[in-house]
């Protein structure tokens, strides 16, 4: 079986994922033995949180939805592929998916830290990888979307958790339980929305509320 990054996206595309980046794989990186590609796999918007939660996992009470669908639905590609899924939950040890995002050139570290994507904007998520014993060609990577951007991140935060400086977790818990804190929770991070990439993402609010309520448990 032909292996295409364009057979793998039209695959993808009906989970309502999409192929975030890749790279080629040298000998001696702790990846599977034989993998010649990496592709990171995230959500595909608009789509992917409605057809998630039309799904058995988010409607049987059991933990860990996501992490369980993904498991369920990238690990499936996989198999079908010949190749190996790789998640970034379910650890230690962790896969280093924020370097591997890096390599992509369709990610790259923000203002903030965080990583920011080509589409995704500091929506980046991604729910898997994939270890491909083939070769697969990827497009030229991009240029970061902050050289030419006025950086709104990084004044964003009312609580001044996340800045340039770095994260202050603690100073974001607290921050979330107070009233003024109740926007972030419900609607998602102010730094993540001020972002003019996530901003042209549609990410509904229903999913970001999901992960911060995660978060902050």
């Amino acid at each position: 079986m032909s292996v295409t990054l364009d057979g793998i996206a039209a695959r993808l595309a009906a989970e309502r994922l999409e192929v975030l980046g890749g790279f080629a794989v040298t000998a001696g990186e702790g990846l599977p033995a034989g993998t010649r590609t990496l592709l990171l796999i995230g959500p595909a918007e608009p789509g992917f949180w409605a057809h998630f939660t039309a799904g058995p996992e988010w409607n049987d009470g059991a933990p860990d939805p996501v992490d369980r669908w993904s498991r369920r639905v990238i690990g499936r590609l996989a198999c079908d592929l010949g190749a190996k899924a790789l998640f970034p939950f379910g650890g230690p040890p962790w896969h280093p998916f924020y370097q591997w995002a890096l390599r992509c050139g369709t990610a790259w570290e923000s203002p903030v830290r965080l990583l920011v994507h080509a589409r995704q904007g500091l929506f980046f998520s991604a729910r898997g990888a994939l270890a491909l014993k083939e070769t697969v060609e990827m497009p030229e990577p991009g240029r970061p979307p902050c050289e030419s951007c006025t950086q709104p991140c990084l004044s964003a935060c009312p609580a001044g958790a996340l800045t340039g400086a770095g994260y202050d977790v603690p100073a974001c818990h607290s921050f979330l339980d107070t009233p003024e804190g109740r926007d972030c929770l419900t609607g998602g991070c102010l730094v993540r929305r001020a972002c003019p990439v996530s901003q042209s993402y549609a990410r509904l609010p229903e999913q970001s509320a999901y992960h911060m309520g995660q978060f902050h448990t």
